[in-house]
This record gives structure tokens, C-alpha cells and sequence, in this order.
């Protein structure tokens, strides 16, 4: 027979009270305003992984 710990106590979880699971998908707005930053950054790479 095991005896509960009594100096241990209890954890509450990491994600307690927050949202959890997938998010959103991007609005096209938001997918305008992500390529045009990096067209006037200069980022030609991460433009065309973006794509």
C-alpha cells in the first residue's frame, strides 16, 4: 500500500487558462502587408520562401 506524499505539492499545468490548439489562418490583408515589408527590406530570400 503506497501513502501519498504530503510534502509534494501539486503542479498546475504550463498551458493552464491559456488557448490552446491551431491558429487562424492568415487573412489576405495580412499576407499583402508581409510581402510588402519584405519587397521594401530587400529580403529577396525570405520573400520567395514566403511565397
Amino acid at each position: 500500500m503506497s501513502q501519498p506524499d504530503l510534502f509534494r505539492l501539486p503542479r498546475k499545468p504550463w498551458n493552464a487558462g491559456r488557448m490552446t490548439g491551431a491558429k487562424a489562418p492568415l487573412k489576405p490583408k495580412h499576407i499583402w502587408a508581409i510581402r510588402q515589408h519584405l519587397k521594401s527590406v530587400g529580403s529577396i530570400r525570405d520573400l520567395a520562401m514566403f511565397n
